[in-house]
């Protein structure tokens, strides 16, 4: 999709207006059912039950239900297809999250992108939806996604954690452990050509890293193989709208990548992954 330069100054001015018009950062107390932006609600059919195949909360077969309570990291890599690794994912019980959650937040989007997006955990309205990015950080995402050509429905949008942490303290390691396999099956299942990691948590925790965010948005990384670009998560935007333009830049990257223009030679492997 292409999107004209003087189209992506007009979209970048819409983003920094509704990060300015924002009164709260998103995962901030608030309705526990609010409703999600058109776009998100719009693919809801798509990975509930159009393109995913498989409508959250269907029967599970007895196999699928051992998984869900206590399959192994290997099993579950072993798993054929999207539908079926959502099936597992929406009633899994493998960490304590799912005694507090409302829904599980498997993904959105479209099953065969070439970006994925993924973020840290689901935040309140995520809980309450069961989509990724949903609410003002949704919008605000899908705005700077448009800015460099893409959409929601032409990228892979997903989360380290499938199930909201209560009060979205961070993720404990032992949670990140336990859900990591479904990630890492996404990606296998989806084989997007670049990843992007939304804020600290995401990117430290693919890239096995401590550095500060400010160093890993300074180049590019591989994460199983593929490049890898870290930038700031929509909803710090909405508290810092001077970070609009600099996330920006980094899609741009990605964009690049995209396109065949990456520097692939600039490309860093995650600690530990050579």
């Amino acid at each position: 999709m292409f999107v004209a330069p003087g189209d992506r100054e007009e979209i970048l001015e819409r983003a920094v207006r509704l990060a300015d018009s924002s009164s709260s950062p998103e995962g901030s107390p608030g309705p526990a059912a609010a409703t999600p932006d058109a776009p998100a609600a719009a693919n809801a059919g798509a990975m509930a039950g159009g393109k995913s195949g498989i409508p959250a909360g269907a029967h599970l077969d007895a196999g699928l239900e051992r998984l869900a309570r206590v399959g192994s990291q290997a099993e579950i890599l072993e798993i054929p297809d999207l539908p079926r690794l959502r099936a597992v994912a929406d009633a899994c019980q493998r960490c304590q999250l799912h005694e507090t959650r409302t829904r599980p937040v498997f993904a959105d989007g479209t099953p065969d992108a070439r970006v994925m997006c993924v973020g840290e955990a689901p935040g309140q309205r995520e809980d309450a939806t069961g989509l990724p990015f949903v609410g003002r950080a949704g919008q605000l995402l899908d705005r700077l996604l448009t800015a460099v050509g893409l959409g929601r429905d032409r990228v892979f949008i997903c989360n380290v954690l499938k199930c909201r942490p209560p009060g979205n303290r961070n993720p404990l390691p032992e949670e990140i452990e336990q859900c990591s396999p479904f990630l890492l099956r996404q990606l296998e299942l989806v084989d997007p050509a670049v990843v992007i990691a939304f804020g600290t948590f995401a990117a430290r925790t693919l890239l096995g890293s401590t550095e500060s965010l400010g160093r890993l948005r300074q180049r590019t990384h591989l994460y199983e193989g593929r490049p890898l670009v870290v930038t700031y998560h929509p909803a710090a935007l909405l508290r810092n709208p001077g970070w609009i333009r600099p996330t920006w830049e980094d899609l741009q990257r990605v964009r690049s990548i995209l396109d065949g223009d990456g520097q692939e030679e600039s490309m860093e492997h995650p600690e530990g992954s050579r």
